[in-house]
């Protein structure tokens, strides 16, 4: 069902909902969170293995963070294993941080990971934002994916000569070398593109396609809207 809806529906409720996680405060309002971003996930059929692997490397990045919490807040001891004093309110903070973490990133997944980069883009242009930021946003996309081919050429040329990693100084000379090479040629690369959009008239404006799509959102998006309002509404509440 996510993915019939318009795309500035998607975009105007993801913001909403990370502005209403950011918000809440109470475990209960966080734990409800985290429920709808999972209700969002199962709406929108994320490949759960996918998902799984991308909150563990979340996880992983907060793990230091949220172990040390406990430890460093000050507040009501709980224990003190090991000489080292176990506040209620670091773990509070921690179950808070975690909560939040995961409810945003999964419902960020649902509502705009499976969402196109050119869609999200022309969104993002339809609902006012600066147009110098969507630019932004549409080249960064497209030469994120011209420094991927011109890696993969340079790493293939490597192969092709015998190259292997190694603990060597030749090894760090090698990759010295082909981050170097990478670079210059995804600079020229990316002038030759440039040279190929002004011979065909781009004068700094992208025209979008959808540009007479439907501008009033249907039935659907006023329908999850409000059913998004009310589980907002109640999370804000109860945060507060």
């Amino acid at each position: 069902m996510v993915a019939r809806l318009d795309p500035r529906s998607r975009v105007l409720l993801a913001v909403a909902f990370t502005g209403a996680v950011v918000l809440a405060e109470s475990l209960s309002a966080l734990s409800i969170a985290l429920g709808v971003a999972i209700g969002l996930a199962l709406l929108a059929r994320l490949p759960w293995r996918l998902t799984l692997r991308r909150l563990l490397a979340l996880e992983g990045f907060m793990l230091v963070v949220l172990a040390l919490l406990p430890f460093t807040v000050p507040g009501r001891i709980l224990a003190e294993p090991l000489g080292f004093g176990l506040s209620a309110e670091g773990l509070r903070q921690a179950a808070q941080i975690a909560l939040r973490a995961n409810a945003v990133a999964v419902a960020l997944a649902a509502l705009l990971g499976s969402l196109e980069v050119v869609a999200l883009g022309r969104a993002l242009a339809r609902l006012g934002a600066p147009s110098r930021l969507v630019h932004l946003f549409l080249f960064t996309v497209r030469y994120i994916g011209v420094l991927e081919q011109e890696y993969g050429r340079l790493r293939l040329a490597m192969r092709a000569r015998a190259f292997r990693p190694g603990p060597g100084l030749h090894c760090w000379t090698s990759l010295g070398h082909l981050f170097g090479m990478l670079l210059v040629r995804s600079l020229e690369r990316a002038e030759r593109i440039d040279a190929a959009m002004r011979c065909r008239g781009f004068t700094g404006r992208f025209h979008l396609l959808d540009d007479h799509g439907p501008e009033r959102p249907g039935a659907l998006d006023l329908g999850v809207g409000a059913a998004s309002t009310a589980a907002l509404l109640l999370v804000v509440g109860l945060g507060l």
